[in-house]
């Protein structure tokens, strides 16, 4: 039920993985993607990351649901910020913040060798390995070992841990980053605060953030005079911050937590856009469509240019099977935010669906602007595999199936597919060039 709403991430920090040993025993980690939760975390995450001298369009976020306080950046520039820690921050300064402060590390080399170890690794291996260093960090030595040994490539022991001197020289950092954006240190203070009293509290027991990156008062003093002497230690959140981080906050307790919680928080006579948005989830975790659509169509009446409010209500439209009126609701959050991969992929996901041939070459065409802002999305190739094939563009077809095996790190798939598209397509074309490509490079991590 988390949906298109919950999928993968964006890339700013080394904090550590969930409750390693839990997950372990669960076999899983659940990675999650959502348009509005990625797109105001890049409205925090940009200035920052171009402060550092950093191409923030180049950074990957990744959502974790865990309700670890959480956040790390592996394999290149990934950021992985996990669920608990969105929930928890009290300010979007404090978000800001830990980005900053992560992003120090990044530009600091920090982290040089083990991120390139990870580098071409996919998500689930990344997790996999950082999961694993994460129990192992926390004393479960033979639980850790197993899980990064189901990472594959990930088998390496390297711990991902932090040394008192590198997160005073990140502080520092993020403190510039914060300085040349205009922006206030005291969030980034104030999570230290927190992640303070974690470490108070017994290994076992403690945040993955906190065992980390140790805080120690040295390093707190050094960056409390930095924020004491930066002219913009007063500056408040501007309003569309305070509004975002409300809404995120709002749709992730309604995805998360049950309808009851959900409601104890957000009850139904507070009126404001965040409560709202919240009810209209968990209404629809609970296939109360009616209750949900009538909350949410009352937000579109607010505001109706709101690409975000269409796009949920094309999703509890389409998930309940009403699959011929999710239509105009995603073509409305396309049109209002035609740049998001995501909100495409849900409208070329129900084109596919409806089964309509009068649909597919529409269908065909969202899909590939998908893939072309956003390559490594393996969903979208499944979905324009599916449309290629109804198109009887089967070399297509098979190419895009290629893609999503290669993505998805089934090597062997992913060569067959790309074998199947050379036979198909004309020899020299672009599209068989490419499955060429594909093949070779499966073959490659086939040998080892």
């Amino acid at each position: 039920m988390i949906s298109r709403i919950l999928l993968l991430l964006v890339t700013v920090a080394l904090v550590f993985g969930g409750p390693a040993p839990i997950w372990a025993k669960r076999g899983g980690f659940s990675i999650i993607r959502d348009a509005e939760i990625e797109h105001t975390i890049r409205l925090y995450a940009a200035p920052v990351l171009e402060a550092a001298g950093l191409d923030s369009s180049a950074v990957r976020v990744h959502l974790v649901n865990s309700n670890q306080l959480n956040a790390f950046v592996a394999g290149g520039q990934r950021i992985f910020l996990f669920t608990g820690l969105l929930l928890r921050v009290e300010t979007p300064n404090q978000l800001i913040g830990v980005i900053a402060h992560e992003t120090g590390h990044i530009s600091g080399g920090h982290l040089a060798r083990t991120q390139d170890a990870l580098r071409d690794a996919s998500t689930a291996s990344i997790i996999s390995f950082v999961l694993g260093a994460a129990a192992i960090v926390a004393g479960a030595g033979q639980v850790g070992a197993a899980v990064i040994t189901g990472g594959g490539a990930m088998a390496r022991r390297t711990l991902i841990k932090y040394s008192r001197v590198q997160e005073s020289a990140a502080d520092q950092a993020a403190m510039t980053y914060l300085d040349r954006t205009g922006q206030s240190g005291r969030g980034l203070l104030r999570f230290l605060d927190i992640m303070g009293d974690q470490e108070a509290l017994v290994a076992s027991r403690q945040d993955p953030y906190a065992r980390t990156h140790p805080v120690s008062r040295e390093r707190i003093n050094a960056l409390q005079n930095r924020v004491d002497t930066s002219p913009f230690r007063d500056r408040s959140d501007p309003a569309d911050h305070v509004a975002g981080l409300a809404r995120m906050q709002a749709k992730l307790y309604g995805f998360l937590k049950t309808k009851a919680q959900t409601l104890r928080k957000y009850p139904p006579e507070d009126r404001s856009v965040p409560a709202a948005y919240a009810r209209v989830v968990a209404y629809f975790r609970v296939a109360e469509v009616a209750a949900a659509l009538a909350e949410l169509d009352r937000l579109i009446a607010e505001a109706p240019d709101d690409p975000f409010f269409h796009e949920l209500k094309g999703q509890i439209l389409f998930e309940n099977g009403r699959i011929a009126e999710s239509i105009e609701p995603n073509r409305a959050a396309v049109r209002l935010l035609p740049n998001s991969p995501l909100i495409r992929l849900g409208l070329g996901q129900v084109l596919v669906a409806t089964e309509d041939p009068k649909l597919n070459r529409e269908s065909i065409g969202h899909l590939e602007e998908v893939v072309r802002i956003d390559p490594r999305m393996g969903s979208a190739w499944a979905q324009l595999a599916i449309a290629y094939g109804r198109d009887g563009q089967l070399g297509e077809s098979a190419l895009a199936s290629a893609e999503r095996y290669f993505i998805r790190g089934d090597m062997k798939e992913a060569r067959q597919q790309a074998q199947r598209a050379q036979q198909k397509m004309a020899e020299g074309t672009p599209g068989w060039l490419r499955a060429m490509d594909i093949e070779r490079a499966a073959d490659k991590r086939l040998d080892h």
